[in-house]
């Protein structure tokens, strides 16, 4: 755990590095993995004032899943062509050496927790759920967005922790044209 020099009163900063901290953690542990004071030491707090700031253990998580969860990684808010975007952004931020994707780390390492895996849901469906089904077709435009997300949390699987041999050669452009073409097949499908 490391020691943090004590910082200047300012609630803002203090709600901030208390939220960070628990992104952090809960992307490297998951829900279960990580308790409030593991959290408020590393972010040069006390557990009291977690509490204090987020009410509860669970409020936390909610919280920093929504911060997490929020900003466009993979869906765009208007991208040039779905599939193409989607498929580079994947190709990108799924990398070895790509930065850390904690949204997708809380949601891999908490899946053991329902109250957890209930709120990670809550806010794909309220975050890229909504972005990416707003850009596709009716009928299924749901399933599609499901469907998109999946092979999306699957290559993250496969590359990011299996780390696939295949996915993870030197050929991106392979890789990014195969799933432009697997997300253009889930968009252009006729439903009924």
């Amino acid at each position: 755990m490391p020691a943090n020099p004590p910082r200047p009163r300012n609630a803002a900063v203090t709600r901030e590095a208390i939220l960070n901290s628990a992104i952090r953690n809960f992307a490297r542990a998951g829900y279960d993995g990580v308790g409030v004071r593991e959290i408020a030491g590393d972010a040069g707090v006390t557990a009291m004032l977690v509490n204090r700031y987020f009410g509860s253990k669970e409020r936390l998580f909610a919280e920093a899943v929504e911060t997490a969860f929020a900003p466009p990684v993979f869906i765009a808010e208007n991208p040039q062509a779905v599939a193409r975007d989607a498929a580079a952004a994947l190709v990108a931020r799924s990398a070895p050496d790509a930065d850390d994707l904690a949204p997708f780390l809380i949601m891999l390492r908490s899946a053991a927790n329902p109250r957890a895996v209930e709120i990670v849901r809550e806010a794909i469906e309220r975050h890229v759920g909504r972005r990416l089904a707003k850009q596709l077709p009716e009928p299924g435009r749901r399933l599609r967005s499901d469907v998109v997300l999946s092979v999306i949390s699957g290559v993250l699987v496969m590359r990011r922790v299996v780390g696939a041999r295949a996915l993870n050669g030197r050929n991106t452009d392979q890789l990014a044209e195969l799933l432009e073409a697997v997300f253009d097949a889930i968009i252009d499908t006729p439903l009924s």
